[in-house]
């Protein structure tokens, strides 16, 4: 492996010995998935080549422990740098939107392979080229299949985006295993009242408090802008986004009857002064 006399079951085994503690054989052994025998040869070998030290366990005289001598340490360091050396050329290939279509290839792997129930975790950054198309589509086909919401109500998303000056209003789109999960802006409007727009979720990354946090940049951002108050339009059959507003301090200001793809329903517009 990497111009070195170690096979791959070899060099994997040096690598398992170079994260741990001094290592009992049957943990290594269950690590590497192999039989006893097969890894005994493995183990005379790196003793051999003065790469293991093998010492009685002081928790038990019967079983034997195992630790990287330094020359061991030496020998995965330098299969450790040709690893990463062979990633970045592999890498060097790809541009920007392949690279970021590989991590979260490999991030869908970690999550299916990974820990049941482990929260992936988030950054949020501010909008690059592409994210408003992707806001735009993903209000779409969200709330047609959560709520029967169709054309019109894709459309006049559309138009809210459309009408966003990122040279002067701020977005924050939220990002999950190199994918994006979420979204919020803030329009400054008439630099008195600003408006909090297009706040957004995914199913996958929701339960980890990222609209919450969604809230609390667009409303710190409004403040710190010197506005007076903030406001919202929502509708009351989106009961998880009320919870978050009322969290925030935002207050029901009115409501008003209406209808969307033959739906009835209640506009709502919310406050928070500043």
């Amino acid at each position: 492996m990497h111009d070195s006399p170690y096979s791959l079951t070899e060099a994997r085994a040096l690598f398992e010995l170079a994260q741990a503690e001094p290592m009992e054989t049957g943990a290594l052994r269950g690590l590497l998935d192999v039989d006893a025998g097969y890894l005994s040869r493995i183990l005379t070998r790196f003793e051999a080549d003065g790469l293991i030290v093998r010492e009685r366990s002081a928790a038990d005289a019967r079983k034997q422990v195992i630790r990287l001598s330094e020359a061991g340490l030496t020998v995965f360091r330098a299969l450790d740098a040709r690893s990463a050396e062979q990633v970045e050329r592999l890498l060097a290939g790809l541009g920007e939107t392949a690279q970021e279509r590989l991590v979260a290839g490999m991030a869908a792997v970690r999550q299916a392979l990974g820990e049941p129930g482990r929260p992936e975790p988030y950054m949020i950054r501010a909008p690059r080229t592409g994210d408003l198309s992707w806001v735009a589509y993903r209000h779409a086909e969200l709330y047609h299949r959560d709520y029967g919401w169709g054309t019109e109500f894709e459309q006049l998303v559309s138009r809210i985006v459309g009408g966003l000056d990122l040279s002067r209003d701020r977005g924050w789109i939220a990002e999950a295993g190199g994918e994006r999960v979420g979204s919020v802006f803030c329009e400054h409007g008439d630099g008195v009242t600003a408006k909090l727009r297009l706040l957004l979720v995914e199913p996958s990354a929701r339960g980890l408090g990222l609209g919450r946090r969604l809230v609390e940049e667009c409303v710190r951002h409004a403040k710190d802008a010197g506005h007076q108050r903030i406001t919202l339009w929502t509708r009351d059959c989106l009961v998880s986004a009320r919870r978050i507003y009322a969290a925030a301090g935002f207050v029901l200001e009115s409501g008003e009857q209406g209808t969307e793809n033959g739906i009835e329903l209640v506009d709502e517009m919310w406050t928070l002064d500043l």
